[in-house]
């Protein structure tokens, strides 16, 4: 079995946000896979999508800091600077997390690990609303 959809994300501020809970109450449809793959892609260039720890939020206040250190917006010669300084870094911490995460699907529930989520890191001071394609596949209940 098959299934497709594209959804938005209200606006976040900058930063890693844990969103879990907001794509199980989108996808709903999670629940009719007995076992199989949960795919989340973004359509942008400036937010990315990873896996990480779900309980502790300094982990998220932590991981803002580590890439802000590693694609700093300031002291960089950047060619790519007419959407705003904080354009091109987003473009560079989007390419080295990814536009998407996999997660198995098992007993109609996404499975993760005991302390994992999916986060959007979003990487622009004022990046918007934010598009998705979830696809999943697999074997129905």
């Amino acid at each position: 079995m098959w299934y497709q959809r594209e959804f938005s994300l209200s606006a976040k501020p900058r930063g890693f946000h844990l969103v879990t809970h907001e794509i199980l109450r989108i996808l709903p449809e999670i629940e009719r896979f007995k076992v199989g793959l949960f795919h989340l892609f973004t359509l942008h260039t400036s937010a990315s999508l990873t896996v990480n720890e779900n309980a502790d939020p300094d982990v998220r206040v932590d991981m803002e800091t580590y890439f802000n250190h590693i694609a700093p917006e300031q002291g960089l010669p950047l060619e790519h600077t007419l959407e705003g300084p904080d354009d091109m870094p987003a473009h560079v911490k989007s390419s080295l997390l990814g536009a998407s995460v996999s997660v198995p699907i098992r007993d109609g529930q996404l499975a993760l690990g005991t302390w994992q989520g999916i986060y959007l890191c979003e990487h622009r001071n004022r990046g918007g609303s934010r598009r998705f394609v979830a696809t999943l596949h697999g074997e129905a209940s």
